[in-house]
Protein backbone atom coordinates (compact mmCIF):
# COMPACT_ATOMS: atom_id res chain seq x y z
CA UNK A 1 0.00 0.00 0.00
CA UNK A 2 2.70 2.36 0.88
CA UNK A 3 4.13 1.55 -2.68
CA UNK A 4 1.38 2.70 -4.22
CA UNK A 5 1.16 5.99 -2.13
CA UNK A 6 4.91 6.82 -3.45
CA UNK A 7 3.93 6.18 -6.89
CA UNK A 8 0.96 8.44 -7.08
CA UNK A 9 2.70 11.55 -4.57
CA UNK A 10 5.60 11.08 -7.99
CA UNK A 11 2.43 11.32 -10.38
CA UNK A 12 1.43 14.47 -8.69
CA UNK A 13 4.55 15.43 -8.61
CA UNK A 14 5.51 15.88 -11.71
CA UNK A 15 2.05 16.89 -13.15
CA UNK A 16 2.74 19.88 -11.06
CA UNK A 17 6.13 20.57 -12.32
CA UNK A 18 4.80 20.23 -16.16
CA UNK A 19 1.88 22.29 -15.61
CA UNK A 20 4.10 25.19 -14.16
CA UNK A 21 5.82 27.34 -17.00
CA UNK A 22 9.11 28.66 -17.14
CA UNK A 23 9.76 32.34 -17.60
CA UNK A 24 13.17 33.90 -17.99
CA UNK A 25 13.88 37.95 -17.39
CA UNK A 26 14.87 37.65 -21.04
CA UNK A 27 11.63 36.19 -22.20
CA UNK A 28 9.08 38.53 -19.98
CA UNK A 29 11.11 41.42 -22.01
CA UNK A 30 10.18 39.96 -25.35
CA UNK A 31 6.61 39.75 -24.50
CA UNK A 32 6.25 43.23 -23.04
CA UNK A 33 8.03 44.46 -25.89
CA UNK A 34 5.43 42.75 -27.51
CA UNK A 35 2.27 43.22 -25.85
CA UNK A 36 2.92 46.93 -23.93
CA UNK A 37 -0.08 49.05 -25.04
CA UNK A 38 1.29 52.35 -24.90
CA UNK A 39 3.81 51.13 -27.46
CA UNK A 40 1.46 49.65 -29.50
CA UNK A 41 -0.25 52.72 -29.45
CA UNK A 42 2.49 55.10 -30.45
CA UNK A 43 3.80 52.34 -32.94
CA UNK A 44 0.36 53.28 -34.75
CA UNK A 45 0.59 56.88 -34.41
CA UNK A 46 3.85 56.59 -36.52
CA UNK A 47 1.92 55.86 -39.04
CA UNK A 48 0.62 59.40 -39.23
CA UNK A 49 4.18 61.19 -39.27
CA UNK A 50 4.97 59.08 -42.05
CA UNK A 51 1.86 60.22 -44.23
CA UNK A 52 2.58 64.25 -43.35
CA UNK A 53 5.88 63.22 -44.90
CA UNK A 54 4.16 61.92 -47.84
CA UNK A 55 1.85 65.06 -48.02
CA UNK A 56 4.42 67.59 -47.68
CA UNK A 57 6.32 66.45 -50.63
CA UNK A 58 2.91 66.19 -52.56
CA UNK A 59 2.42 69.54 -52.04
CA UNK A 60 5.36 70.07 -54.98
CA UNK A 61 3.47 68.74 -57.48
CA UNK A 62 0.89 69.68 -59.69
CA UNK A 63 -2.82 68.89 -58.47
CA UNK A 64 -4.56 67.48 -61.16
CA UNK A 65 -8.41 66.56 -61.35
CA UNK A 66 -11.44 65.86 -64.13
CA UNK A 67 -14.76 66.91 -63.93
CA UNK A 68 -17.94 66.28 -66.17
CA UNK A 69 -21.32 68.00 -66.08
CA UNK A 70 -24.87 67.29 -68.18
CA UNK A 71 -27.45 70.09 -67.76
CA UNK A 72 -30.76 69.99 -69.15
CA UNK A 73 -33.03 73.32 -69.92
CA UNK A 74 -36.37 74.25 -71.18
CA UNK A 75 -37.72 77.90 -71.39
CA UNK A 76 -41.09 78.04 -72.43
CA UNK A 77 -42.47 81.48 -73.32
CA UNK A 78 -46.28 82.36 -74.01
CA UNK A 79 -45.72 85.57 -76.34
CA UNK A 80 -46.43 89.06 -75.65
CA UNK A 81 -46.40 92.20 -76.63
CA UNK A 82 -43.59 94.40 -76.86
CA UNK A 83 -42.67 98.07 -78.41
CA UNK A 84 -39.67 98.87 -80.29
CA UNK A 85 -37.49 102.32 -79.87
CA UNK A 86 -40.01 103.66 -82.68
CA UNK A 87 -43.16 103.19 -80.74
CA UNK A 88 -44.30 100.14 -82.82
CA UNK A 89 -46.01 97.31 -81.07
CA UNK A 90 -44.88 93.92 -81.88
CA UNK A 91 -46.05 90.32 -81.34
CA UNK A 92 -44.07 87.95 -80.06
CA UNK A 93 -45.43 84.32 -80.72
CA UNK A 94 -45.28 81.74 -78.24
CA UNK A 95 -42.36 79.66 -78.52
CA UNK A 96 -40.55 76.66 -75.96
CA UNK A 97 -36.73 76.08 -76.57
CA UNK A 98 -35.22 72.69 -74.86
CA UNK A 99 -31.54 72.71 -74.32
CA UNK A 100 -29.17 70.05 -73.23
CA UNK A 101 -25.61 70.97 -72.19
CA UNK A 102 -22.60 68.41 -72.06
CA UNK A 103 -19.29 69.42 -71.33
CA UNK A 104 -15.80 67.63 -69.86
CA UNK A 105 -12.50 69.41 -68.34
CA UNK A 106 -9.21 68.45 -66.70
CA UNK A 107 -7.06 70.35 -65.16
CA UNK A 108 -5.09 71.53 -61.84
CA UNK A 109 -2.71 74.23 -60.62
CA UNK A 110 0.49 74.21 -59.19
CA UNK A 111 2.30 76.52 -56.31
CA UNK A 112 5.76 77.75 -57.58
CA UNK A 113 6.79 79.78 -55.10
CA UNK A 114 5.31 80.72 -51.68
CA UNK A 115 7.90 81.66 -49.33
CA UNK A 116 9.87 78.37 -48.92
CA UNK A 117 6.73 77.45 -46.90
CA UNK A 118 6.56 73.86 -48.52
CA UNK A 119 10.51 73.09 -48.16
CA UNK A 120 9.87 73.98 -44.37
CA UNK A 121 6.92 72.06 -44.24
CA UNK A 122 8.84 68.90 -45.56
CA UNK A 123 11.57 69.76 -43.31
CA UNK A 124 8.99 70.03 -40.40
CA UNK A 125 7.38 66.51 -41.27
CA UNK A 126 10.50 64.81 -41.59
CA UNK A 127 11.80 66.04 -37.79
CA UNK A 128 8.81 65.43 -36.14
CA UNK A 129 8.82 61.63 -37.74
CA UNK A 130 12.39 61.42 -36.91
CA UNK A 131 11.37 62.70 -32.69
CA UNK A 132 9.00 59.85 -32.86
CA UNK A 133 10.66 57.11 -33.83
CA UNK A 134 13.18 58.16 -31.18
CA UNK A 135 10.18 58.61 -28.91
CA UNK A 136 9.15 54.79 -29.69
CA UNK A 137 13.17 53.77 -29.18
CA UNK A 138 13.52 55.24 -25.66
CA UNK A 139 10.23 53.93 -25.26
CA UNK A 140 11.34 50.92 -25.69
CA UNK A 141 14.26 51.00 -23.31
CA UNK A 142 11.85 52.23 -20.29
CA UNK A 143 9.85 49.24 -20.85
CA UNK A 144 12.99 46.88 -20.95
CA UNK A 145 14.00 48.94 -17.54
CA UNK A 146 10.02 48.59 -15.69
CA UNK A 147 10.21 44.38 -16.93
CA UNK A 148 13.75 44.01 -15.26
CA UNK A 149 12.80 45.94 -12.06
CA UNK A 150 9.42 43.52 -11.80
CA UNK A 151 10.91 40.57 -12.55
CA UNK A 152 13.53 41.59 -9.89
CA UNK A 153 11.10 42.20 -7.21
CA UNK A 154 9.72 38.84 -7.85
CA UNK A 155 13.23 37.16 -7.25
CA UNK A 156 13.58 39.24 -4.36
CA UNK A 157 10.27 38.28 -3.27
CA UNK A 158 11.02 34.59 -3.59
CA UNK A 159 14.79 34.64 -2.07
CA UNK A 160 12.80 36.35 1.21
CA UNK A 161 10.54 33.38 0.69
CA UNK A 162 13.07 30.57 0.58
CA UNK A 163 15.04 32.20 3.63
CA UNK A 164 12.05 32.68 5.73
CA UNK A 165 11.44 29.09 5.05
CA UNK A 166 14.96 27.77 6.11
CA UNK A 167 14.86 30.03 8.89
CA UNK A 168 11.66 28.40 10.41
CA UNK A 169 12.97 24.82 9.53
CA UNK A 170 15.99 25.93 11.47
CA UNK A 171 13.99 27.25 14.61
CA UNK A 172 11.73 24.56 14.68
CA UNK A 173 14.37 22.40 14.99
CA UNK A 174 15.90 24.41 18.05
CA UNK A 175 12.68 24.19 19.64
CA UNK A 176 12.65 20.28 19.15
CA UNK A 177 16.42 20.30 21.01
CA UNK A 178 15.38 23.38 23.33
CA UNK A 179 12.09 20.83 24.57
CA UNK A 180 14.47 17.61 24.86
CA UNK A 181 16.82 19.35 26.95
CA UNK A 182 13.87 20.87 29.45
CA UNK A 183 12.94 17.34 30.08
CA UNK A 184 16.56 16.48 30.52
CA UNK A 185 16.29 20.06 33.09
CA UNK A 186 19.33 21.46 31.34
CA UNK A 187 17.70 24.43 30.65
CA UNK A 188 14.81 26.41 31.99
CA UNK A 189 11.05 26.75 30.81
CA UNK A 190 11.62 30.22 29.92
CA UNK A 191 14.24 28.91 27.01
CA UNK A 192 11.17 26.70 25.94
CA UNK A 193 8.69 29.86 25.75
CA UNK A 194 11.35 32.17 23.97
CA UNK A 195 11.76 29.54 21.52
CA UNK A 196 8.05 29.05 20.64
CA UNK A 197 7.58 32.51 20.40
CA UNK A 198 10.34 32.90 17.82
CA UNK A 199 8.55 30.09 15.82
CA UNK A 200 5.63 32.06 15.69
CA UNK A 201 7.17 34.93 14.55
CA UNK A 202 8.85 32.92 12.18
CA UNK A 203 5.75 31.87 10.95
CA UNK A 204 3.89 34.92 10.33
CA UNK A 205 7.04 36.41 8.89
CA UNK A 206 6.68 33.75 6.00
CA UNK A 207 2.54 34.06 5.70
CA UNK A 208 3.41 37.78 4.88
CA UNK A 209 6.64 37.09 2.66
CA UNK A 210 4.37 34.99 0.37
CA UNK A 211 1.38 37.43 0.08
CA UNK A 212 4.38 39.41 -0.81
CA UNK A 213 5.69 37.12 -3.32
CA UNK A 214 1.96 36.72 -4.91
CA UNK A 215 1.80 40.57 -5.36
CA UNK A 216 4.93 40.42 -6.76
CA UNK A 217 4.00 37.68 -9.46
CA UNK A 218 0.77 39.72 -10.01
CA UNK A 219 2.18 43.16 -11.13
CA UNK A 220 4.92 41.36 -13.17
CA UNK A 221 1.92 39.11 -15.09
CA UNK A 222 -0.21 42.29 -15.41
CA UNK A 223 2.34 44.20 -16.92
CA UNK A 224 3.17 40.73 -18.93
CA UNK A 225 -0.69 40.87 -20.45
CA UNK A 226 -0.63 37.67 -18.69
CA UNK A 227 -2.98 35.58 -17.29
CA UNK A 228 -2.60 35.96 -13.59
CA UNK A 229 -3.64 32.78 -12.76
CA UNK A 230 -0.95 30.96 -14.49
CA UNK A 231 1.54 29.05 -12.82
CA UNK A 232 5.04 30.14 -13.65
CA UNK A 233 9.11 29.70 -12.88
CA UNK A 234 10.70 32.73 -12.22
CA UNK A 235 14.22 32.03 -13.30
CA UNK A 236 16.93 33.98 -11.20
CA UNK A 237 19.82 35.84 -13.66
CA UNK A 238 23.64 35.12 -13.22
CA UNK A 239 25.12 36.58 -9.88
CA UNK A 240 26.55 40.00 -9.21
CA UNK A 241 29.86 39.24 -9.89
CA UNK A 242 29.26 37.87 -13.03
CA UNK A 243 27.89 41.13 -14.40
CA UNK A 244 31.66 42.95 -13.74
CA UNK A 245 32.71 42.32 -16.99
CA UNK A 246 29.13 43.64 -18.57
CA UNK A 247 29.60 47.39 -16.24
CA UNK A 248 33.07 47.87 -14.95
CA UNK A 249 32.44 50.73 -12.43
CA UNK A 250 35.92 51.58 -12.74
CA UNK A 251 34.81 52.97 -16.29
CA UNK A 252 32.72 55.50 -14.82
CA UNK A 253 35.58 57.43 -13.04
CA UNK A 254 35.05 60.44 -15.34
CA UNK A 255 31.47 61.76 -14.68
CA UNK A 256 31.79 64.77 -17.69
CA UNK A 257 32.92 61.68 -20.27
CA UNK A 258 29.84 60.20 -19.07
CA UNK A 259 27.50 62.64 -19.58
CA UNK A 260 28.89 63.56 -22.84
CA UNK A 261 28.35 59.69 -23.94
CA UNK A 262 24.98 60.40 -22.10
CA UNK A 263 23.68 63.44 -24.73
CA UNK A 264 25.07 61.46 -27.85
CA UNK A 265 22.99 58.47 -27.24
CA UNK A 266 20.09 59.47 -25.27
CA UNK A 267 16.88 59.20 -27.33
CA UNK A 268 14.78 61.29 -25.63
CA UNK A 269 17.41 64.10 -25.95
CA UNK A 270 17.99 63.55 -29.71
CA UNK A 271 14.02 63.81 -29.70
CA UNK A 272 14.15 67.07 -27.81
CA UNK A 273 17.08 68.43 -30.98
CA UNK A 274 14.53 67.46 -33.65
CA UNK A 275 11.74 69.17 -31.93
CA UNK A 276 14.04 72.36 -31.72
CA UNK A 277 14.31 71.67 -35.46
CA UNK A 278 10.87 72.13 -36.30
CA UNK A 279 10.40 74.91 -34.29
CA UNK A 280 12.62 76.71 -36.57
CA UNK A 281 10.55 75.43 -39.65
CA UNK A 282 7.44 76.77 -38.34
CA UNK A 283 9.45 79.94 -38.18
CA UNK A 284 10.11 79.61 -41.61
CA UNK A 285 6.43 79.01 -42.93
CA UNK A 286 5.25 81.72 -40.63
CA UNK A 287 7.30 84.25 -42.38
CA UNK A 288 6.20 83.44 -46.29
CA UNK A 289 3.40 85.06 -45.59
CA UNK A 290 5.43 87.91 -46.09
CA UNK A 291 7.08 86.63 -49.55
CA UNK A 292 4.92 87.01 -52.49
CA UNK A 293 2.88 83.88 -54.30
CA UNK A 294 3.54 82.56 -57.32
CA UNK A 295 0.94 79.98 -58.92
CA UNK A 296 0.23 78.38 -61.87
CA UNK A 297 -3.02 76.98 -63.41
CA UNK A 298 -4.21 74.84 -66.42
CA UNK A 299 -7.20 73.27 -68.02
CA UNK A 300 -8.87 71.61 -70.93
CA UNK A 301 -12.95 71.86 -71.12
CA UNK A 302 -14.85 70.77 -74.24
CA UNK A 303 -18.63 71.15 -73.96
CA UNK A 304 -21.66 71.05 -77.03
CA UNK A 305 -25.29 70.41 -76.71
CA UNK A 306 -25.07 66.98 -78.56
CA UNK A 307 -22.57 64.20 -76.94
CA UNK A 308 -21.33 63.50 -80.73
CA UNK A 309 -20.17 66.59 -81.32
CA UNK A 310 -18.83 67.31 -77.42
CA UNK A 311 -14.77 67.41 -78.79
CA UNK A 312 -15.86 69.36 -81.24
CA UNK A 313 -15.60 72.87 -79.56
CA UNK A 314 -12.27 73.13 -76.78
CA UNK A 315 -11.29 75.09 -75.21
CA UNK A 316 -7.32 75.49 -73.92
CA UNK A 317 -6.47 77.57 -70.77
CA UNK A 318 -2.92 78.16 -68.66
CA UNK A 319 -1.97 80.85 -66.39
CA UNK A 320 0.29 82.29 -63.68
CA UNK A 321 -1.31 83.90 -60.73
CA UNK A 322 1.00 86.26 -58.55
CA UNK A 323 -0.51 87.52 -55.05
CA UNK A 324 1.37 90.35 -53.57
CA UNK A 325 0.56 90.51 -49.64
CA UNK A 326 0.57 94.01 -48.61
CA UNK A 327 -1.64 94.48 -45.32
CA UNK A 328 -3.20 91.13 -43.90
CA UNK A 329 -4.43 92.80 -40.80
CA UNK A 330 -0.89 91.77 -39.05
CA UNK A 331 -1.63 88.46 -38.71
CA UNK A 332 1.59 86.85 -39.99
CA UNK A 333 2.96 89.75 -38.09
CA UNK A 334 1.19 87.51 -34.91
CA UNK A 335 2.10 84.26 -36.58
CA UNK A 336 5.82 84.86 -36.40
CA UNK A 337 5.60 85.95 -32.84
CA UNK A 338 4.37 82.83 -31.79
CA UNK A 339 6.54 80.52 -33.78
CA UNK A 340 9.35 83.00 -32.32
CA UNK A 341 8.38 81.80 -28.85
CA UNK A 342 7.80 78.57 -29.41
CA UNK A 343 11.41 78.11 -30.95
CA UNK A 344 12.84 79.60 -27.18
CA UNK A 345 10.58 77.32 -25.48
CA UNK A 346 12.23 74.64 -27.11
CA UNK A 347 15.13 76.09 -26.23
CA UNK A 348 14.83 76.14 -22.74
CA UNK A 349 13.31 72.65 -23.11
CA UNK A 350 16.69 71.69 -24.56
CA UNK A 351 18.18 73.09 -21.55
CA UNK A 352 15.95 71.77 -19.09
CA UNK A 353 17.18 68.14 -20.48
CA UNK A 354 20.55 68.22 -20.80
CA UNK A 355 20.71 69.64 -16.98
CA UNK A 356 18.17 66.49 -15.98
CA UNK A 357 20.34 64.21 -17.35
CA UNK A 358 24.16 65.28 -16.15
CA UNK A 359 22.07 65.40 -13.03
CA UNK A 360 20.48 61.77 -13.66
CA UNK A 361 24.17 60.48 -14.86
CA UNK A 362 25.93 62.26 -11.90
CA UNK A 363 23.24 60.22 -9.27
CA UNK A 364 22.81 57.00 -11.25
CA UNK A 365 27.05 56.85 -10.77
CA UNK A 366 27.24 57.81 -7.21
CA UNK A 367 24.15 55.12 -6.63
CA UNK A 368 25.82 52.39 -8.67
CA UNK A 369 28.65 53.17 -6.17
CA UNK A 370 27.11 52.84 -3.24
CA UNK A 371 25.02 49.78 -4.28
CA UNK A 372 28.10 47.67 -5.59
CA UNK A 373 30.06 48.40 -1.66
CA UNK A 374 26.27 47.42 -0.15
CA UNK A 375 26.07 44.31 -1.31
CA UNK A 376 30.31 43.45 -0.67
CA UNK A 377 29.44 45.30 3.02
CA UNK A 378 26.55 42.61 3.13
CA UNK A 379 27.76 39.88 2.22
CA UNK A 380 30.96 39.90 4.44
CA UNK A 381 28.29 40.50 6.99
CA UNK A 382 26.11 37.21 6.06
CA UNK A 383 29.59 35.40 6.56
CA UNK A 384 30.25 36.60 10.12
CA UNK A 385 26.57 36.63 11.31
CA UNK A 386 26.39 33.01 10.36
CA UNK A 387 29.70 32.12 11.67
CA UNK A 388 28.28 34.01 15.40
CA UNK A 389 25.43 32.91 14.90
CA UNK A 390 26.69 28.99 14.62
CA UNK A 391 29.60 29.75 18.07
CA UNK A 392 26.75 30.84 20.14
CA UNK A 393 24.77 27.81 19.10
CA UNK A 394 27.47 25.24 19.90
CA UNK A 395 28.00 27.27 23.41
CA UNK A 396 24.45 27.14 24.43
CA UNK A 397 24.25 23.23 23.88
CA UNK A 398 27.20 22.76 25.29
CA UNK A 399 25.63 24.95 28.56
CA UNK A 400 28.06 28.20 28.22
CA UNK A 401 25.89 30.56 26.46
CA UNK A 402 22.67 32.25 27.49
CA UNK A 403 19.12 31.94 25.16
CA UNK A 404 19.53 35.87 25.34
CA UNK A 405 22.95 35.09 23.16
CA UNK A 406 21.51 32.89 20.81
CA UNK A 407 18.50 34.87 20.48
CA UNK A 408 20.80 38.06 19.47
CA UNK A 409 22.99 36.25 16.59
CA UNK A 410 19.66 34.68 15.34
CA UNK A 411 18.54 37.86 14.81
CA UNK A 412 21.79 39.24 13.85
CA UNK A 413 22.16 36.75 11.01
CA UNK A 414 18.32 37.57 9.95
CA UNK A 415 18.87 41.02 9.27
CA UNK A 416 22.91 40.36 7.86
CA UNK A 417 20.57 37.75 4.63
CA UNK A 418 17.77 40.34 4.74
CA UNK A 419 20.17 43.15 3.53
CA UNK A 420 22.71 40.83 1.24
CA UNK A 421 19.31 39.86 -0.32
CA UNK A 422 17.69 43.15 -0.90
CA UNK A 423 21.44 44.50 -1.49
CA UNK A 424 21.90 42.17 -4.56
CA UNK A 425 18.44 42.76 -6.11
CA UNK A 426 18.75 46.58 -5.95
CA UNK A 427 22.67 46.66 -7.39
CA UNK A 428 20.75 44.72 -10.48
CA UNK A 429 17.89 47.78 -10.05
CA UNK A 430 20.61 50.51 -10.31
CA UNK A 431 22.91 48.90 -12.76
CA UNK A 432 19.80 48.42 -15.38
CA UNK A 433 19.19 52.06 -14.29
CA UNK A 434 22.72 53.42 -15.23
CA UNK A 435 22.29 51.77 -18.94
CA UNK A 436 19.24 53.34 -19.51
CA UNK A 437 20.27 57.04 -18.16
CA UNK A 438 22.84 56.64 -20.24
CA UNK A 439 20.98 55.57 -23.37
CA UNK A 440 22.86 51.94 -23.50
CA UNK A 441 20.11 49.52 -22.51
CA UNK A 442 19.92 47.38 -25.14
CA UNK A 443 16.21 46.30 -26.24
CA UNK A 444 17.17 45.33 -30.30
CA UNK A 445 18.37 41.40 -28.51
CA UNK A 446 14.86 41.01 -27.64
CA UNK A 447 12.83 41.87 -30.36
Amino acid sequence: MKKYFFLIGIVLLTANSFSQKKLTLDESIQIALQRNSQLIQTQNSLEANKSNIKSAYGDLLPNFGASSSWGWSKITDKGSIQTDFFGVERRIPASETDTRNWLVSVGGGVTLFNGLANYASISKAENNYDAARYDILKLKQDIVLATAKLYYDVLEAESFKKFRQDNLKSLQKSLEQIQERYKLGAVAIADVYSQQFRVGTAELDLITTENQVDLAKNNLLNYLALDVLEDYEFVSPAEVSEFESEMDIKDFSEISSLVAEALDLRLDYKSKLLGLESAKNDITISRSGLFPRLSGSYSFSSGSTHPADLLDRNTYRIGLSLNIPIFDNWNTENSIQFSEINLMNKEEDLKVKERSIKIEVKQGYLNLVAGKKSYEVAAKNVQSAEENRRINYERYNLGSSTIIEVLQSDSDYTKALTDRIRAEYEYYRLRDNMLNVLGKLDFKKYE
